[in-house]
């Protein structure tokens, strides 16, 4: 029996680890498809936009971040319109510096007070929409740095369809975007950018390829028009929500709009983690994800190949086979991350961290499995219970941890 149990560990292990190599296969004509639509000639569309970012407190490089906002290449009208809670926040202070340092540029800050919901930046946002000029609007995080060419290429995806195959197609209803992280100091920070260019990164421009777009936002930009988001219901109904990006592309998708995605790839910073911080943060994202899409969670088993691959090479005793798919798996590995992280998102740190990935792949496939241990997370120094996408304070519901 003990024979029979091991051979059939190394039966499935050496299936996952195939699987896992196809998951990369996969992921690298993903990612040469949207190359491909990326370096397409973009329409000459440049409607006025209102940018809209919720704030609270002041993190490094921040101020920089916004001044990339300001220095923008684009034919039409474009505000800024920063909320904050209380005025008394500290970044309230630098965005009256900003103000000062582009006089010319559109600018506002204006105080959000109610709390109308668990989730503060949605409650900021839903605030400030009352306050856009535009029938446009652009949301994304207070830490995004952006290129000049930011708003041309996202609110582009607009244009009206000029090809006889998409005129047939509903309109684009939200862009959204891809985007690098750029770690600071700590390892964990690190870890955190390698998981985002090399893990979920490619997991997006994969869903897009199999289900034929995307059918969610990231909060890295959320360009939307007003009459989408009005045929939602407004913001107002995501201030529960702890995925409102996810939520609110999920909604337009599912309103006769589509979601295309930006050719611009933009940059957030990520924090200085300590390891607890990222675990927390890594299981707060995980859990959410399996909230919101239970079987695309489940689906992940696949994308941990080198997992699958170093727990075959120990089923199969160190064989010959097992240690060739472990080299073929680490190849395939290394391409994903080069084809994803270097070539589409353009993270010029990513060669820096390469060396972590194994170790990074490891403990990743370890936090997925924790992910399936429960419905409690903890944001922003508090513990919440997450059902149904929405969240709830500890004590208010059944963990199921």
């Amino acid at each position: 029996m003990p024979h029979a149990l091991a051979q059939a560990v190394e039966v499935f292990t050496t299936a996952m680890t195939v699987a896992g190599m196809g998951y990369f296969l996969a992921v690298l004509v993903a990612a040469s498809v949207y190359q491909r639509e990326r370096h397409a000639a973009l329409p000459a569309f440049a409607p006025a936009v209102s940018i809209l970012k919720s704030l609270k407190g002041l993190d490094p490089g921040m101020l920089d971040a916004f001044r990339s906002h300001c220095r923008q290449a684009y034919l039409g009208d474009y505000e800024l319109l920063f909320g904050v809670s209380s005025l008394d926040d500290p970044a309230a202070a630098a965005v009256t510096q900003l103000k000062a340092e582009f006089p010319d540029q559109s600018i506002r800050l204006i105080e959000c007070p109610q709390r109308l919901g668990a989730n503060g930046k949605v409650s900021t946002l839903a605030q400030l929409v009352p306050h856009a000029q535009h029938e446009f609007l652009l949301i994304n995080d207070s830490d995004i740095t952006v290129s000049t060419r930011y708003l041309e290429r996202t609110m582009a995806r607009f244009a009206p369809a000029v090809n006889p195959r998409e005129m047939t197609a509903p309109p684009v209803g939200l862009v959204t975007a891809l985007y690098r992280g750029r770690g600071h100091r700590t390892a964990a920070s690190a870890f955190e950018a390698l998981g985002i260019a090399t893990e979920f990164q490619p997991g997006v421009l994969l869903s897009k390829l199999i289900e034929g777009g995307l059918h969610y936002g990231l909060g890295s930009t959320l360009a939307i028009r007003r009459e989408a988001l009005n045929r939602i219901g407004g913001l107002e109904p995501l201030l529960d929500h702890l995925a409102d990006d996810y939520e609110l592309g999920a909604r337009i998708a599912a309103s006769e709009y589509r979601i295309a995605l930006s050719a611009e790839v933009v940059q957030t910073a990520v924090p200085e983690y300590t390891w607890r911080g990222y675990f927390s943060h890594q299981l707060r994202w995980l859990r959410t994800v399996r909230d919101a899409r239970p079987w695309g969670y489940a689906g992940l088993v696949f994308t941990h190949g080198l997992g699958w691959a170093l727990l075959n090479v120990l089923a199969g005793g160190i064989s010959f086979v097992s240690l060739w798919l472990l080299g073929m798996c680490f190849f395939l590995r290394l391409g994903t991350a080069m084809a994803v992280g270097a070539a589409v998102l353009g993270d010029h740190h990513l060669l820096d961290n390469l060396w972590m990935l194994p170790i990074r792949d490891v403990v990743a496939m370890g936090l997925w499995v924790a992910g399936f241990a429960g419905n409690t997370i903890e944001w922003r120094g508090e513990r919440f219970v997450l059902k149904n996408g929405k969240l709830q304070k500890q004590g208010t519901g059944n963990s199921g941890q």
